[in-house]
């Protein structure tokens, strides 16, 4: 089906790709008008290494423009919608919960892959920062963004981070190990897993009862449930939007249209070339998230913003740490709601940085977050097959 589909590229294809990662040949705009066009003489690391495994990419899927909105719904590129309250979906998501695909690769910035796979009921996994390649995905926040998988279960997880995890020269953030493995049927019983009391009443009585259903499938699996109340991630949640928003205003200021992308028809110098494709190319999320991220950079707010910023991140990545030492993972609600409808984008900072609060934390830090039967699981870095076959469990109880 095209309408998951910028550029659909195989009929026969197996995997799909986020319009935030590289295909060589294939417009790559990460749902920007800025990038319109943009055809990149090579593919993404992770891109390669599949095809060379001999999976064949199907197309590139929408997102909305470089990630920053809730699943998708402000891709420069998509069908727009009639009905004002029709559901919100994430296009990788939807094509993997269609079976267009057995698999697909999302860039997780600011929680939208893992929303969007909660929302279409798929699974998806932002692995522990540096263990797949970020070569070839355009980045906005690069100390916190990464390349991770959704697939229909766990199983088709492993499988293809079986392929894509390990290091890589080309990427700088890439960690030494040359190869991970995955496990998804690791003993659960005796493991110990904690729901978050704060972050369980940010949500409605629906995501709540989901959350405790799945509480319940692994309680019945030998697995230790408990609540507790740990208030860091508001403040992680604040403290990535700072680090994001700066890190994506210094990343997207190269998109000028000058050297490729949407270049403005109407300018009488080089000055009004840049203001007047930016103010075209940019939407009104992206052009938000530009001005508050100049602003934390700035002379008067640098220290007592960014810097702090940099600091407090610290101090979270500690108390997560002190947490996993009692605790093998950590459920939460990945929304606040079953369900999101169509919004006005001038809406779009604040209600993105409302929902970031379940996912923030995982990208400040950059410990795996798993989303599976649609909740979420975290663990402390490279816990992956903890997680998956905690996962695993509880969607083989449900078979």
């Amino acid at each position: 089906m095209m309408k998951n589909y910028v550029v659909k590229l195989a009929e026969n294809g197996n995997i799909a790709v986020d319009d935030t990662i590289l295909v060589k040949g294939a417009q790559s705009a990460a749902g920007s008008r800025i990038l319109e066009g943009f055809e990149p003489l090579f593919s993404a690391e992770a891109v390669d290494r599949l095809e060379k495994a001999g999976y064949t990419v199907a197309g590139k899927t929408h997102v909305g423009e470089f990630g920053l909105d809730l699943v998708g719904e402000f891709s420069y590129y998509s069908e727009k919608s009639e009905d004002g309250e029709a559901p919100l979906k994430g296009a990788a998501a939807e094509a993997v919960a269609g079976g267009e695909v057995k698999a697909a690769l999302g860039v997780d910035m600011n929680g939208a892959t893992r929303r969007a796979a909660a929302l279409s009921g798929v699974d998806f996994l932002k692995p522990t920062y540096g263990t797949v390649s970020r070569y070839g995905i355009i980045s906005c926040a690069a100390s916190g963004e990464q390349l991770g998988v959704y697939a229909p279960s766990v199983e088709g997880i492993k499988e293809v981070m079986d392929v894509i995890a390990g290091h890589d020269a080309k990427d700088g953030t890439s960690l030494r190990e040359e190869k991970y493995t995955y496990a998804t049927d690791e003993a659960v019983a005796g493991k110990k897993v904690c729901i978050i009391k704060e972050l369980l009443e940010k949500a409605d009585e629906d995501v709540a009862a989901r959350v405790n259903a799945y509480a319940d499938k692994l309680r019945a699996a030998g697995v230790t449930v408990e609540e507790i109340s740990l208030p860091i991630f508001d403040i992680a949640n604040t403290t990535w939007q700072i680090l994001m928003t700066a890190e994506t205003c210094n990343n997207v200021s190269r998109y000028d249209g000058v050297k490729y992308g949407h270049r403005a028809a109407e300018y009488k110098n080089i000055d009004e070339l840049y203001v007047n494709t930016r103010t075209e190319g940019f939407n009104f999320l992206t052009k938000a998230v530009i001005l508050y991220g100049s602003d934390v950079l700035s002379k008067n707010r640098y220290e007592d913003c960014y810097g702090k910023s940099l600091k407090v991140r610290r101090v979270i990545a500690d108390e997560f740490a002190k947490l996993m030492e009692t605790y093998d993972a950590v459920l939460t609600p990945v929304c606040s709601k079953s369900a999101y409808t169509a919004y006005e984008i001038d809406k779009a900072f604040q209600t993105v940085f409302e929902e970031s609060v379940f996912t923030a934390v995982a990208n400040l830090i950059g410990v795996p977050a798993l989303v599976s039967g649609g909740v979420q699981l975290l663990g402390k870095a490279f816990s992956e097959s903890v997680l998956l076959s905690i996962a695993g469990s509880a969607e083989r109880a449900g078979e």
